[in-house]
C-alpha cells in the first residue's frame, strides 16, 4: 500500500496509453475512448498500474496525431465523445486509476480558430496569440531556427506578407506566450479539465513555450549528447534560444497555481529533454512551485551499461532540490521500443531497474509485453515526420496493442486494417498467452508492480548505490527497519556479488529464484534479483 506521508503522483506508476493504438471498439481501425474504458480492468487489476496517462485525443487534422489540435476543450469523434471521456474517468476513478492526460500548450494547428483568425489580418485581435515577424532585407526568415521535423522553423505567408514560426510542422503555429491573452486562454483550457475531474496533466515539450524575446540566432552546436536521434541540420545549432528562456519559470509558477486552486492533489509532469541536470532540475522550482516533476530522459539517451546507468542516476539524485520528487522514463511514443535497443534479456533488468530505482516510473503499452519495433513498410508509413525526413518515423513504436494471438491482434476485428500494421511474433506478444505464461515479460512486471505496492522501502523509500563488480549495478532501497538491495547485471557474463549478512532472494529477473541468500550471490547474464535484507545491516561488494 502506498505511504501515506507521500502524495499519490510519487508513489504510483503511470501507464501512457497511445488511444489511437490501444483498442477499436467502432470497426474503424483506429482506438478509441470507449476503448480504453473496456481494458481498465487489465491496467488496474492483472497488470496493476496506478495511473494512466492518454495521449492526444482532442479535435484535430491529425497532421502530426493530436499534437496539432483545433479545439482544446473537446473530443475528436474518431475517438468518441466528451461524455466518452467522463464515463472514461469515471470507470478509472472507480477502479482506483488516476487520469493524467496530454496537455499541448506550445503549438496549435494552423486550423484552429485562433490560428485562422491570427492569419486573416496583420490587424486581427488575435494577430499577436502567434509568433509573426517579418522577413530580413534579403527576404529570408527572421532567423536561423530550425524545426524539430526538418527545415526551418519560418513558414512565409503570402497574404499577410510575413513568417510564422514552428517549432515543429508548419501545421503546427507556435503560440506567442508572451501575450497575457494566450496565456489566460490556456490555462482555462487547464482549468475546463480538472474542472471535469482530471488528476494530472503532461505537458507537451513544456521548455518550448518561452523562447528569446529577441529571437536571436542559435550559435554552432558543440559534441552531440550521447544516444540522442540524430536529427540532422537541427542538431548543428545549439538550441539556446528557441526554448527554455528564463522566463518560462513565471509561466509554471502561474500554472501551478492553477492546479494547487483544485482539490484533490492535481499533477503536472513536463516533457523537458534537457542534458544539463541543473537546468533541468530548475523545473522544479527554487520553491518547489513550478512543475511537479520534469520528466526524466537521461537512460532513453544512455548506452547499456551498469557504470552509465548508475552514474545518470547517482547525478539525478545528486541535483534534485531539497524535497524534490525523482521519475524515470525507458520508453514512450517517440523512442524505439524498449526490448529492441536492449534485447529480451536486458528488457527484463531494464523493467527491475525502472520499477525498483527510486522515483515515479512512466511505462509505455505494450512494453510489458516485451512488443518490440515493428517495420512498417513505406506505403503503410504514417508518421510526418519519417516522410519529411527518413530514418525519423516513430510509426514502429505505435502499432496497435496485441492483446490475443487472433487476427487483428484483438486490437480490432480481423477483418479490419488497422491504422498501422500490428507487430512481429503476435502469438508470444500479447496478453492472452502471457497471463498464463509464469515465465513472461507480462509475468515479471505482474511481479514487480505487486512487491513495488507491497513495500514502502520500494515505492517510497531511499536510495543509494553500492559498490559492485564491474558490468553490476547494485543499490539499496529502504524505509525504516524494512530493506532491499537490487543487483543488475549488465553484462552476458556471469558475475558474483558478495554481502556480508544474509537475505532472501524475492523476485529474480527470470522469476525462477528465490529463498535464502548469504555471502555470494551469484548472477547469471543479463539478471537482475531483489534480496530482501535483514534489518541493521551493510552491504559490501566485492568481484568473485
Amino acid at each position: 500500500m502506498a505511504s501515506r506521508s507521500h502524495r499519490w503522483w510519487q508513489t504510483a506508476v503511470i501507464y501512457q496509453v497511445y488511444p489511437r493504438s490501444f483498442q477499436d471498439t467502432t470497426g474503424n481501425g483506429v482506438g478509441d475512448l470507449p476503448g480504453i474504458t473496456s481494458r481498465l480492468d487489465y491496467l488496474a487489476g492483472t497488470l496493476g498500474v496506478d495511473a494512466i496517462w492518454i495521449s492526444p485525443f482532442y479535435p484535430s487534422p491529425m497532421a502530426d496525431f493530436g499534437y496539432d489540435v483545433t479545439d482544446y476543450c473537446d473530443v475528436h469523434p474518431m475517438f468518441g465523445t466528451l461524455a466518452d471521456f467522463d464515463d472514461l474517468r469515471v470507470a478509472a476513478h472507480d477502479r482506483g486509476l488516476r487520469v493524467i492526460i496530454d496537455w499541448v500548450p506550445n503549438h496549435t494547428s494552423d486550423q484552429h480558430p485562433w490560428f485562422v483568425a491570427s492569419r486573416s489580418s496583420r490587424h486581427d485581435p488575435k494577430r499577436d496569440w502567434y509568433v509573426w515577424r517579418d522577413a530580413k532585407p534579403d527576404g529570408s526568415p527572421p532567423n536561423n531556427w530550425q524545426s524539430n521535423f526538418g527545415g526551418l522553423a519560418w513558414t512565409w505567408d503570402e497574404r499577410t506578407g510575413q513568417y510564422y514560426l514552428h517549432s515543429f510542422l508548419a501545421e503546427q503555429p507556435d503560440l506567442n506566450w508572451r501575450n497575457p491573452e494566450v496565456q489566460a486562454a490556456m490555462f482555462d483550457t487547464v482549468r475546463f479539465w480538472m474542472d471535469r475531474g482530471v488528476d494530472g496533466i503532461r505537458i507537451d515539450v513544456a521548455h518550448y513555450i518561452m523562447k528569446d524575446p529577441q529571437l536571436r540566432d542559435n550559435p554552432p552546436a558543440g559534441e552531440r549528447v550521447e544516444g540522442v536521434r540524430d536529427r540532422g541540420e537541427y542538431d548543428a545549432l545549439e538550441h539556446i534560444h528557441d526554448k527554455g528562456h528564463p522566463d518560462i519559470h513565471g509561466v509554471f509558477r502561474e500554472l501551478r497555481s492553477v492546479l494547487d486552486g483544485y482539490p484533490g492533489d492535481r499533477f503536472a509532469v513536463g516533457e523537458i529533454h534537457i542534458s544539463d541536470w541543473d537546468e533541468w532540475a530548475a523545473y522544479y522550482g527554487e520553491n518547489l512551485d513550478e512543475l511537479h516533476m520534469p520528466y526524466n530522459f537521461s537512460l532513453l539517451w544512455a548506452p547499456w551499461s551498469a557504470s552509465g546507468y548508475r552514474s545518470r542516476i547517482d547525478a539525478m539524485e545528486a541535483a534534485l532540490p531539497e524535497g524534490a520528487w525523482p521519475n524515470l522514463v525507458l520508453g514512450n511514443h517517440d523512442e524505439v521500443r524498449l526490448v529492441t535497443r536492449y534485447g529480451p534479456h536486458r528488457a527484463r533488468v531494464a523493467a527491475m531497474l525502472l520499477l525498483t530505482v527510486r522515483g515515479t516510473p512512466t511505462m509505455y503499452y505494450g512494453d510489458e509485453l516485451a512488443m518490440p519495433q515493428t517495420e512498417v513498410p513505406p506505403q503503410q508509413e504514417q508518421d510526418p515526420w519519417g516522410i519529411r525526413v527518413p530514418g525519423q518515423s516513430r510509426d514502429g513504436c505505435r502499432t496497435p496493442m496485441q492483446w490475443t494471438a487472433e487476427p487483428g491482434a484483438g486490437f480490432s476485428r480481423g477483418d479490419v486494417a488497422p491504422w498501422l500494421p500490428c507487430g512481429s511474433d503476435p502469438d508470444s506478444h500479447n496478453v492472452a498467452n502471457q497471463t498464463a505464461d509464469p515465465a513472461s515479460m507480462l509475468s515479471l512486471y505482474r511481479s514487480l508492480l505487486v512487491l513495488r505496492r507491497a513495500e514502502p522501502a520500494l515505492h517510497a523509500g531511499a536510495y543509494r548505490s553500492v559498490d559492485a563488480p564491474e558490468g553490476t549495478y547494485a543499490y539499496e532501497r529502504w524505509a525504516g527497519d524494512d530493506r532491499f538491495l537490487v543487483v543488475l547485471n549488465f553484462t552476458s557474463e556471469e558475475t558474483a556479488f558478495s554481502i556480508d549478512e544474509p537475505g532472501s532472494i524475492e523476485l529474480g529477473t527470470g522469476l525462477d529464484r528465490a529463498g535464502p541468500v548469504g555471502g555470494s550471490l551469484s548472477l547469471g547474464p543479463d539478471e537482475g534479483v531483489i534480496v530482501r535484507l535483514q534489518p541493521d545491516g551493510d552491504v559490501v561488494s566485492t568481484q568473485t
